[in-house]
């Protein structure tokens, strides 16, 4: 039996400001598989995350459609119990003086911070200590946003997605400025979350975020799928060299892939 779907896009069409950042979008995609969206920059690829956050919302034409989780319709605070984001603009969001708690709790809010009106319980923070715990960052609960390293900074936004437990979880350029030691670091934990049962959609432009765990690669270009299917397909020099406009080799290593210029 197929899994559900979590996002059904049939002929999206979305603009942000004055300018159309997907167009024609025909996309299914299902719990219990991990995917990658890979494209370049500007490519259309966060404009996909958006409208699976709902922060945008396809323009209103004949014959297009848009489910999560198999209604059109959706409830905030229930998306948000089901997928969980970590995203650079995110990240920017936080003050410097939050400590790692704060932000820890303030994924059960749904907020960036803690305000005066957010009051965690007890086995909220019991909680955000164990993904604390998970994330390698044991006794740094008071430590200050700004005074942690981006690998630290990075895991806690993920600690921060995993509050709820939710379904899904979206990971839009998670290595992005990350030193290979906190990349790897990273990139072992995304690794155990897959092991577990976690649905990863990893949304990004580095062929190297992409763990051995993903077998579906969506290619999107221009605000358009190019393809998608099994990354054993689509992962490849042909592909990859026409979407990125540029002559590439692939290198393959233990499920590991690595671009190289032909």
């Amino acid at each position: 039996m197929a899994s559900q779907p979590y996002l059904e896009l049939e002929r999206v069409e979305a603009w942000l400001g004055p300018r159309p950042v997907l167009q024609g979008v025909d996309l299914r995609l299902h719990l219990g598989e991990h995917t990658v969206v890979l494209g370049p920059n500007g490519a259309g690829k966060s404009a996909l995350i958006k409208l699976l956050s709902r922060e945008l919302y396809p323009v209103v034409q004949p014959g297009s459609s848009l489910r999560i989780f198999g209604s059109s319709t959706v409830n905030l605070w229930e998306l948000r119990r089901r997928i969980g984001h970590v995203s650079a603009d995110l990240q920017a969001g936080y003050r410097p003086q939050a400590t790692a708690e704060e932000v820890v709790l303030s994924g059960w809010f749904g907020s960036v911070g803690i305000g005066r009106h957010h009051q965690a319980s007890a086995e909220q923070r019991q909680r955000a200590q164990e993904l604390l715990e998970q994330m390698g960052m044991a006794g740094l609960e008071r430590r200050p946003f700004g005074q942690l390293s981006d690998g630290q900074r990075r895991r806690l936004l993920l600690a921060r997605a995993l509050v709820h437990r939710p379904e899904l979880l979206v990971l839009d350029e998670p290595t992005n400025g990350l030193d290979p030691q906190a990349r790897q670091q990273l990139l072992q934990i995304l690794r155990q979350l897959a092991a577990a049962g976690k649905t990863l959609l990893v949304v990004t432009h580095q062929l190297d975020a992409v763990i051995p765990e993903i077998s579906r690669a969506v290619l999107i270009k221009g605000g358009r799928i190019q393809a998608h299917g099994p990354c054993q397909e689509l992962l490849q020099a042909d592909p990859l060299s026409h979407l990125f406009d540029t002559p590439l080799r692939l290198v393959e290593l233990g499920g590991w892939r690595q671009l190289l210029p032909a």
